[in-house]
């Protein structure tokens, strides 16, 4: 069990911003769990509720309490659609904390979060294992898409269609971290994320080459370390602070004018969760984190806001692959991020941009939700596909590297040998870099 004065200190952050909820019932029509379920617990009104007496319900049945807190995507529609301004992931982060300190770490969960993820040569060295024998127990689903499923169904992967990890992680390979160095131009620090260092390469690829075609500086840290949300989301928020102070220690706010991160999930938990979910920190180790933060951005707003890319003027109507967009709910509803990603598929002119229908709508991964609640996950996920496959696309585009294994499994699953790209690959493409 946690220290109790640390429970206590949780316990009283809450207050101020439950304070805030009107019961209004506004997240219930957003939320793409309630959709499914149509239970009142599963929405985010119910579960503030359940908050409001958390210290109480802890007591009656802490088992229930982690259960209903974890049932959540943290996709972050209610709180975009939220009229009070309750800022209701932080305090669904706050409140897995204080269950997760009360009732202490499963044996697994203490493995995974303490001792791997939060010593990124450990976690290094599991993905490095899993790549060189993943080969043995799965098989190819669709080369098209690159998508591969179990050969026997496992507890772990089931029926899943995913993405295998790399042979070899990018922050490993010879052209690594290594743009080329401008005298005038933004100085970056690229932060790939773990997904795309080990699972997507090809999108740090396209990255550097993009950076290096607009004359960006960009380095990365020689041993890129989590930006901890799987700790946070599981209520770790020990293993998430050592991995805040390991990309502290890697990093240095004054050696860059930017982070710039291609991942959803990063961008918006180094730029709008690092800063709240540390607050306890000694005043220069805070300092630090908000330096951080300030400076990070989504790859698609640096480069429109800061380098200035802009559309290209339409020329004749030639035909175009179709490419259709899906926003991942951390760059769009957290982060406010709509028309950069279109702007830089636009940017190239060598596509044809459709629209799909709620572009906007959650494809259901939700990271760890996907793990604990797959039927859900695709159940929440076949809409989303649904929404694709009307548009007929020649390849589907987003901006987060769990959306893309989430879409990939979707469409695998169906037989829809639709590419998934994400939107740097596609503008790289069409710069020809």
């Amino acid at each position: 069990m946690s220290d109790i004065n640390e429970l206590v200190r949780l316990l009283k952050e809450l207050d101020n911003e439950l304070a805030k909820c009107m019961q209004c019932g506004m997240c219930q029509s957003v939320c793409p769990l309630y959709a499914e379920t149509g239970r009142e617990a599963d929405v985010a009104r119910g579960k503030l509720s359940l908050v409001q007496n958390l210290s109480r319900q802890i007591l009656k049945d802490p088992e229930a309490v982690k259960n209903r807190l974890d049932k959540c995507l943290l996709c972050g529609s209610c709180a975009a659609a939220c009229p009070s301004g309750v800022a209701v992931i932080d305090v669904f982060l706050k409140a897995r904390a204080i269950i997760s300190g009360y009732l202490g770490l499963s044996p697994i969960e203490r493995i995974l979060f303490r001792k791997i993820l939060a010593r990124p040569d450990r976690l290094e060295r599991l993905f490095r294992w899993v790549a060189r024998i993943q080969e043995g127990f799965s098989m190819p689903a669709d080369k098209r898409i690159g998508s591969s499923c179990a050969r026997i169904v496992s507890p772990l992967i089931g029926n899943r269609h995913y993405v295998p990890l790399s042979k070899t992680p990018w922050h490993k390979k010879k052209a690594r971290g290594t743009s080329q160095t401008y005298a005038q131009g933004p100085r970056i620090l690229f932060y790939p994320g773990c997904l795309v260092d080990n699972v997507f390469p090809g999108v740090a690829e396209a990255a550097l080459r993009v950076f290096d075609y607009h004359r960006v500086s960009a380095y990365t840290p020689d041993t890129p370390a989590c930006c901890g949300i799987p700790a946070l989301s599981a209520g770790d928020t020990k293993s998430f602070e050592a991995l805040v102070r390991i990309n502290l220690d890697h990093f240095h706010s004054s050696d860059f004018d930017f982070l710039v991160t291609p991942c959803a999930t990063c961008t918006a938990t180094i730029g709008t969760l690092w800063p709240p979910m540390t607050r306890h920190f000694r005043k220069s180790e805070r300092d630090r984190v908000r330096a951080v933060a300030e400076k990070t951005m989504d790859i698609h707003q640096f480069l429109v806001d800061i380098v200035g890319i802009t559309p290209k003027i339409p020329g004749p109507d030639m035909e175009k692959p179709i490419v259709t967009y899906h926003d991942p709910c951390h760059l769009n509803k957290t982060l406010g991020v709509f028309n950069p990603p279109r702007t830089l598929i636009d940017a190239s002119g060598a596509w044809k941009r459709t629209e799909m229908r709620d572009s906007g709508r959650c494809c259901g991964m939700g990271g760890s939700f996907n793990l604990a609640h797959y039927d859900l996950s695709r159940k929440i996920g076949e809409k989303k596909r649904s929404a694709i496959l009307e548009t007929k696309p020649d390849v589907v585009a987003t901006a987060c590297p769990a959306c893309m294994m989430q879409i990939v499994d979707l469409l695998s699953q169906a037989g829809a040998s639709i590419p998934v790209k994400h939107v740097i690959e596609l503008y790289a493409e069409g710069l020809g870099v």
